[in-house]
């Protein structure tokens, strides 16, 4: 079983037998006809990966990497707030008429920023320091950009990344404030742990560990028994993630750099309700 798997069925397990239920309670998203979406949830979950043993991606069922690896391109190298960048239909439901969600996500990376050494956005002033300050403590971004928040489609979920090196490995922690365990975990963990895996090449390193802090890690009510078939299905190893070696710098990465050996995984999982 791959450790992704062992992951996501012990933390859906322990939503569902030791979370908190909403129900009753006034809560903001809805589903498409209007039903309160209620949830169960838990609070302040950690989890921990390390990629120079294994790629985090479920096998229990088929994770689009190509789709994954797309929109955290979108966030982090193209810096876009426009979905028409995207390769998926993922943020419709966030844009407005002209496909844009605002000043949210890549739009807050791109924004430059002054330093002693000059003038850098987010991701550029990483990419600076994992060369020239590797030792600091002090490699971190963030998308919680409270003035700009009034004007966001959504506010950002997975909002922070601190990056840390420890000899020659690169680890990082994601900090995520909420998250649809459903339908956005998978995809979340594998491609985050592969932005780490592209820094960490770029960046002359090797990738260490991602841990991943869920500070609210729900089930949706109509999710519950899609979480319980799929966490009761056969899970395989992990496969292996083939990131083209010649690759040296981010802003040259493009999805067919990437490809999955030896993956092998259960059926797709249809039909996922999402609440708004």
């Amino acid at each position: 079983m791959a450790r992704a798997d062992e992951i996501f069925i012990n933390m859906c397990r322990d939503i569902l037998q030791n979370g908190y239920s909403d129900i009753g309670e006034d809560v903001r998203p809805r589903w498409d006809d209007g039903t309160p979406a209620h949830t169960v949830k838990r609070f302040g979950v950690v989890n921990r990966y390390d990629l120079s043993k294994e790629f985090p991606i479920l096998t229990l069922r088929p994770i689009g990497i190509k789709i994954a690896i797309n929109e955290i391109l979108w966030i982090w190298q193209k810096k876009s707030n426009n979905i028409g960048d995207l390769n998926s239909h993922i943020w419709d439901s966030w844009a407005d008429e002209n496909g844009s969600i605002g000043k949210a996500y890549g739009y807050q990376l791109g924004v430059k920023h002054k330093y002693k050494e000059g003038e850098f956005d987010q991701v550029d002033r990483v990419l600076y320091d994992l060369k020239h300050n590797p030792s600091s403590r002090r490699i971190i971004t963030n998308l919680y950009n409270h003035a700009d928040l009034h004007e966001m489609g959504l506010y950002p979920c997975a909002y922070s990344m601190t990056f840390n090196v420890t000899g020659n490995k690169l680890n990082a922690i994601l900090n995520q404030r909420s998250q649809d365990t459903l339908a956005a975990n998978g995809i979340n963990v594998c491609q985050y742990a592969a932005l780490v895996m592209m820094f960490a090449q770029v960046s002359g390193l090797e990738p260490g560990e991602f841990v991943h802090v869920i500070a609210d890690a729900h089930i949706y009510d109509r999710h519950i028994p899609i979480v319980e078939e799929l966490i009761s299905r056969e899970a395989y190893p992990a496969p292996r993630l083939i990131i083209n070696p010649d690759i040296t710098d981010f802003y040259a990465f493009t999805e067919a750099d990437f490809t999955l050996e030896g993956y092998t995984h259960g059926e797709r999982v249809r039909g996922i309700p999402v609440a708004i």
